[in-house]
């Protein structure tokens, strides 16, 4: 029996709305005299990543880790918050064909959260990139205290967007979230591009 089509959906931000250009922190690294990719490889550990993500430390304080991390190979505790400080003023950028479609979808009735992995920078960054009002509702693994693939929260994700699992389609470029998200009875696709908004708007009710 065919699944019916989804009646909302749940996107997540980077990887799918935002984008990152790579040459950004690389710049910052030959600049500082670093390893390529030294940066992410830090800040991403997920012993040092996982408690910012869950809101038990800020932001602020999961990047003074990060030049904590990195004051040796920066050649002293100034030059690496100087790096990081450097690296955290790029704030990512948009992708305008998600956008539109997001836009979209919105357009046609149909309620869209963003359903992310964040930290208590988010709704600043939303306010810089212009997002702030794009979607019905937010949903912050920092505000909510559990993180995706966790089943808790997309339950809470769902709740948000006042629809059940089975009619939800959730948007995020990692296996582990998709198959969280499936796991969880939503409908879920593993986002590669803007080729794939043809298959998401024959998968939505609209």
């Amino acid at each position: 029996m065919a699944r019916e089509r989804a009646t909302a959906l749940l996107v997540d931000f980077d990887g799918v709305l935002r984008c990152w250009d790579p040459a950004v922190a690389a710049g910052v690294e030959r600049e500082y005299g670093l390893s390529e990719g030294v940066l992410s490889e830090i800040a991403m550990q997920w012993g040092r990543l996982q408690p910012v993500l869950t809101g038990q430390v800020s932001h602020a304080d999961w990047m003074t880790s990060v030049a904590d991390a990195l004051a040796g190979p920066a050649g002293g505790p100034e030059r690496a918050r100087a790096a990081v400080e450097q690296w955290q003023r790029y704030r990512g950028e948009v992708d305008g064909e998600v956008l539109d479609f997001l836009r979209e979808v919105r357009a046609a009735g149909l309620p869209v959260g963003l359903a992310t992995n964040a930290t208590d920078l988010l709704d600043a960054d939303l306010a810089a990139l212009g997002l702030e009002s794009e979607f019905d509702t937010v949903v912050n693994s920092y505000r909510l205290g559990v993180n995706k693939p966790a089943k808790e929260y997309f339950q809470a994700a769902c709740q948000a967007v006042a629809t059940p699992p089975d009619r939800v389609l959730f948007v995020d470029d990692e296996d582990w979230s998709v198959r969280g998200a499936r796991a969880a009875g939503l409908s879920a696709h593993r986002w590669s591009g803007p080729g794939d908004l043809r298959y998401l708007r024959a998968a939505l009710a609209y």
